[in-house]
């Protein structure tokens, strides 16, 4: 017997074609974080070479300061490269279910509980990714110095510079 067994009906198909195309929004989200993550790593491994270099040329001011910020650094890049797996696995849990749903409905198999599994553990695999992403921008921010000018650092130019018209 063959697998489509009867001619595939028209409608049939453009339903299966519909509900295929509902989780593929999904996979365009995936995508666009994808490409997010991939910037961030290529910012992590841009800062690190640039450590190394200095520390192995000996410019560094500080080299514990150096050290721990490669330490953190490699912390991110490992978060960054979860969040890569977990995006990647979700987008091929959402293909097979575009696929499931497609088939489901144009052929006899019963993809029920295919569709189930795969749109449900997508889904929760793309929250992951996000909060992987979260915790390493949380990361990311807190090597951030955010310096103050002290109180008693004069200001650029006197106080008269500062009454005068700007041209």
């Amino acid at each position: 017997m063959p697998l489509l067994g009867p001619p595939v009906d028209a409608d049939a198909l453009t339903h299966g074609i519909q509900l295929a195309l509902a989780p593929v929004f999904l996979l365009t989200g995936v995508a666009g974080l994808i490409g997010a993550v991939s910037t961030r790593l290529a910012r992590i491994i841009d800062r690190g070479r640039v450590l190394e270099d200095r520390i192995e040329a000996r410019t560094v001011r500080d080299i514990d300061a150096s050290y721990r910020e490669l330490a953190r650094l490699k912390v991110r890049g490992r978060l960054v490269n979860l969040c890569m797996l977990l995006l990647t696995l979700c987008a091929a849990l959402i293909g097979l279910t575009v696929m499931a749903l497609f088939l489901g409905e144009t052929t006899a198999l019963d993809t029920v509980r295919l569709v189930s599994f795969s749109f449900v553990g997508g889904v929760v695999l793309f929250i992951l990714s996000l909060l992987g992403f979260f915790a390493e921008t949380l990361l990311a921010s807190q090597t951030l110095r955010f310096r103050t000018r002290p109180a008693t650092a004069p200001l650029a130019g006197d106080a008269s510079d500062r009454d005068q018209p700007l041209d």
